[in-house]
């Protein structure tokens, strides 16, 4: 796949082109996004997916917190899988935002990426205020040259509307399994290991304590998860808790920290992934160490008998 950011554009050749944040790039961009392929198989074109590196409610609302499924890098990297032949990462800005949508097909669509064929997912509006629709966005395309074509409905048999919001809700709720489904691969977050209160270690049960790299990652529900570790190239099983940890009075504060099993190397200030697989139960606050301790070894427990069954 290639990647063509903003400041990079020169000239381009004639293309099928889909609009959109694609965050998360789950099932209902997959198959958006498989329509896309096969409309340039069929008009022998370039399949190209235009995309903005920041989100744009963030440039209209400067309050506004993403809680985002995938950073640029993470998208990319899904969008690679997909085998679409370019992806284009524009800048969203101001002034981007005050184009109408047939100035942005016009002046970006047209002009700058030279696309043919525009495919538009079957509920999804751009341009000033999302004032038009696909009706108008249709008329325009005859305008300017482009046929403009809206994408089919992608659901599944449990669900009838797949996308980003509602996987927000699954992982904000804990239900990732739900989330991985919707997504087609395992929810993940990246961070640096870091000092922490070394706890664990003098309870039998030592964690890594993570940093989360970009702010604006997501991070799932309060709870207890069985997760894989990855780190240099290998993957260890494990378990997360993200929390408040009560029982050690740790106050408002949220960690992350994950035990990850037959693991003893030296990670501080390393860069490590986590994969979320399934919440394990709730956070708990316990009357004492010796509780959390029981506890603890029985989470193991649960999470093994989990992961093996995967």
């Amino acid at each position: 796949m290639q990647i063509i950011y903003q400041s990079e554009i020169n000239s381009f050749t004639p293309c099928v082109a889909t609009v959109g944040f694609f965050d998360g790039v789950h099932a209902g961009h997959r198959f958006l996004i498989e329509e896309l392929k096969n409309l340039a198989t069929t008009q022998h074109l370039k399949s190209v997916v235009v995309t903005f590196r920041n989100h744009p409610r963030k440039v209209l609302h400067s309050d506004f917190q993403p809680q985002l499924i995938t950073t640029l890098k993470e998208k990319l990297e899904q969008l690679e899988t997909t085998g679409i032949d370019t992806c284009i990462v524009l800048d969203f800005s101001l002034e981007m935002a005050k184009l109408s949508a047939y100035e942005f097909l016009k002046t970006i669509l047209s002009e700058q990426f030279n696309v043919k064929t525009l495919l538009v997912g079957h509920d999804h509006r751009f341009g000033h205020n999302r004032a038009d629709g696909f009706s108008e966005y249709k008329q325009y395309g005859i305008l300017l040259g482009m046929e403009v074509i809206k994408a089919n409905r992608f659901s599944t048999d449990s669900e009838t509307k797949i996308s980003s919001s509602t996987i927000r809700d699954a992982l904000n709720t804990g239900n990732i399994e739900l989330a991985n489904k919707l997504l087609t691969y395992n929810y993940s977050i990246m961070g640096k290991v870091i000092n922490g209160f070394k706890v664990g270690q003098k309870i039998g049960f030592p964690t890594a304590n993570i940093e989360i790299l970009e702010s604006e990652k997501l991070v799932p529900a309060i709870g207890v998860y069985a997760v894989k570790f990855r780190w240099n190239k290998r993957k260890f099983n494990g378990m997360m808790n993200v929390g408040k940890r009560p029982t050690l009075n740790n106050g408002k504060n949220i960690s992350i920290e994950v035990n990850i099993f037959d693991f003893s190397d030296n990670i501080y200030n390393e860069t490590v992934e986590i994969d979320f697989i399934t919440k394990i139960r709730d956070e708990i606050k316990f009357n004492n160490i010796d509780e959390l301790i029981e506890q603890l070894k029985k989470d193991k427990i649960e999470v093994l008998n989990y992961l093996n069954r995967e």
